[in-house]
């Protein structure tokens, strides 16, 4: 599949491409679904960081289509991972319904990135929704004995089913949609410090807004706030 413009502009930006074989999948709530892949030599080629994504390519009425994915339990030396799908209307999600071993999706690695942050904060203060949460399991692993703080916006009962790797420290706080931004605002407040470090990921609109109330009326630090949107309402 040719990748339009948007693979173009990736390729300027030393983008990679790989290709990975589905392996199996398994339907993890009505609403969630987890795709099993080999890596096409991705891993070994370009190695794993916490929060590590993918971007796969879907056709869509005939036009490339890309959505990004946070790869969950990488294995370097086997080369394979999961992928999970927050599952709606789309052609991401219709594609991994229908997934079966054999098929094959292009996939392009380019702008993903992070750090453990440096010091560690004496919480993690965590935003972010279904989309996220591969990312959010993702970065939770990183420091495993660091204390966290996630506000989760839920959309539907079964998102309080989803596979959260949560522990005794770690305390998860389900806000539905419509109260997400004023819950955290609220909230947040309490748990900042000098050292803080918080991280959003959310739909572009709550992503943005919830970092700049970080950014300026909670005067944390540029550099200790990682944000991203993650998809874009309609």
């Amino acid at each position: 599949m040719r990748h339009g413009w948007e693979g173009v502009v990736l390729k300027l930006f030393r983008a990679k491409d790989f290709t990975f074989t589905v392996t199996g999948a398994e339907q993890v709530t009505e609403r969630y679904r987890r795709v099993h892949f080999t890596d096409g030599g991705l891993l070994e080629e370009i190695g794993v960081h916490p929060t590590m994504w993918v971007r796969l390519w879907f056709e869509n009425a005939g036009k490339p289509h890309q959505r990004a994915y946070t790869l969950v339990d990488p294995k370097v030396e086997a080369g394979t991972f999961s992928l999970e799908f927050a599952l709606h209307d789309g052609c991401a999600s219709d594609w991994s319904r229908k997934a079966e071993p054999g098929d094959t999706i292009e996939a392009t690695v380019q702008g993903t990135g992070f750090d453990v942050p440096d010091p560690l904060p004496p919480r993690l203060l965590v935003v972010g929704d279904p989309a996220s949460l591969p990312a959010i399991n993702s970065l939770l692993g990183a420091a495993p004995e660091l204390p966290a703080t996630i506000w989760f916006e839920t959309t539907h009962e079964a998102d309080r089913e989803l596979p959260f790797r949560i522990a005794d420290h770690h305390d998860l706080r389900t806000v539905p949609r419509q109260d997400l931004v004023a819950n955290v605002k609220t909230e947040l407040r309490d748990f900042v410090t000098p050292d803080a470090f918080v991280w959003i990921a959310c739909d572009t609109t709550t992503t943005r807004a919830l970092t700049s109330y970080v950014l300026k009326e909670l005067a944390v630090p540029k550099h200790r706030v990682k944000s991203l949107g993650y998809w874009k309402a309609a």
